[in-house]
């Protein structure tokens, strides 16, 4: 079912045309200068607009749905309908019931708001409560005066991100459709993935600028500005990497972490180990920008006394790390499963003698983004989740590991994990802002 469903999808929303990308200004300024709150709301309601009239018609009409209803209440959000708030309406209000409705080819989705509150200019207000005070009784009046012939709503066992109808209020909707169209009612599964994942242009151009800035965080926490060996532990490196992203206005999705390394020790030190002298530094590391999320892995060395670079065992297994990722970007292939891929690229590794684990995820409006999943860190075969096939337009944190023996260490078995974030446009994967190729490097200006 799922690979008939893909090829009718793949064919109605395959890679759009190349397309001027607009990046805001704001994102032109060096770090570690960021955009103000005011600056992007006006870039993220001007990419909902462009999402409305192209990613949603496109999906609803892929799918042959007639109407999307999709319903939350404050505090019990739903993944789909946070991403079509504009940017001042952070979240649901009281009860925020959206209808998604398509007239017909060459009309543009109509999209109306059953609720208190009214929506900016994204949403039609459709209810007067002095009118029909009856929520659901005016949703059920405006099913029936347009008869959809599939409803699609927002219930799914196998998504959460297509999950977010709770019981009571799939209840609510049921009870407002008129009886003899509820056999319409379907799950909104594909088109609510598809939404989410699919990425503008636009967004994209800003994605590379929000990367870079990650980046550029990274490399100022596994600094000597930063970390002075042998006092800083590895809590006062993750503390500072809060502290910087909440001076710089951004957000954490997750706390960041950092663990060590070391010589003779078999597992990775964190919390109130103390950094010192020839440790190897990794963190994992997200902010959220402009609504969209990175998802970044990369490595330091410390120096020690005479050093000007890592040894070489350890530079080998970055190299190690590198070469499982290009086993990995040349094996996207569209509308292959996330199964598919993952033993196609840890077939090309185990080949060239390395040692993979991949665990890679689709990345957008959150961290962990709908799509296909490709492997799991404690699962390498193929898996449910990993069935759903690769799309164009999509963006991807390409997450793994290479395990490697360090001679310099006597031979004392290392992960090397990086994760990069990058996009797939139908036919090649290109990193956002590039990837790590050399360790940060840690006590240079001793």
């Amino acid at each position: 079912m799922i690979r008939a469903v893909a090829a009718l999808l793949l064919l109605a929303l395959a890679a759009t045309p190349a397309a001027a990308q607009v990046l805001p200004a704001c994102l032109e300024r060096p770090f570690p200068a960021t955009c103000t709150p005011r600056e992007q709301a006006a870039t993220r309601d001007d990419w909902l607009a462009q999402r409305f009239a192209t990613i949603l018609p496109e999906a609803m009409r892929a799918h042959g749905v007639d109407m999307w209803i999709i319903v939350a209440r404050e505090y019990v959000e739903d993944p789909v309908l946070s991403t079509m708030l504009n940017a001042t309406s952070f979240h649901a209000r009281r009860r925020t019931i959206l209808v998604l409705h398509d007239p017909g080819p060459d009309q543009p989705i109509e999209r109306l708001t059953v609720s208190r509150y009214g929506l900016a200019d994204f949403f039609q207000s459709a209810w007067d409560p002095e009118q029909q005070p009856d929520q659901w009784a005016r949703l059920g009046e405006i099913i029936a005066a347009r008869n959809p012939a599939k409803i699609a709503v927002n219930v799914s066992p196998d998504s959460a991100f297509a999950d977010g109808l709770t019981k009571s209020q799939y209840d609510g909707v049921l009870s407002a459709i008129p009886e003899a169209m509820r056999e319409r009612v379907a799950p909104a599964h594909w088109l609510a993935i598809n939404w989410l994942e699919t990425r503008l242009p636009d967004e994209i151009a800003a994605y590379r600028a929000i990367v870079r800035l990650a980046h550029d965080l990274i490399a100022e926490g596994f600094s000597d500005a930063f970390i002075t060996p042998g006092k800083t532990t590895a809590d006062d490196v993750v503390w500072r990497f809060r502290a910087r992203i909440a001076e710089l206005g951004l957000s954490a999705w997750f706390h960041p972490s950092v663990d060590i390394s070391r010589q003779g020790v078999d597992q990775p030190l964190d919390g109130a180990s103390i950094i010192q002298p020839g440790d190897l530094l990794w963190t994992d590391f997200g902010i959220t920008y402009f609504g969209l999320n990175t998802d970044t892995q990369q490595m330091a060395y410390v120096l020690r006394e005479g050093e000007t670079d890592a040894p070489a065992g350890l530079r080998a297994g970055l190299k190690a790390a590198n070469d499982v990722q290009d086993a990995l970007t040349s094996s996207f292939q569209l509308g292959d499963s996330g199964n598919a891929i993952l033993a196609r690229a840890r077939g090309k590794a185990i080949a060239q003698g390395l040692s993979p684990s991949i665990y890679s995820h689709p990345i957008g409006y959150h961290g962990h983004g709908a799509g296909a999943s490709i492997g799991f860190w404690d699962n390498q075969n193929p898996d449910p989740r990993g069935e759903y096939p690769l799309r164009a337009n999509t963006a991807w944190s390409i997450e793994l590991s290479a395990t490697q023996s360090v001679p310099e260490w006597g031979d004392q078995q290392i992960a090397f994990k990086v994760e990069e974030d990058a996009f797939f446009d139908g036919t090649r994967v290109d990193y956002l802002d590039g990837r790590q190729t050399r360790f940060h490097l840690i006590g240079a200006r001793r």
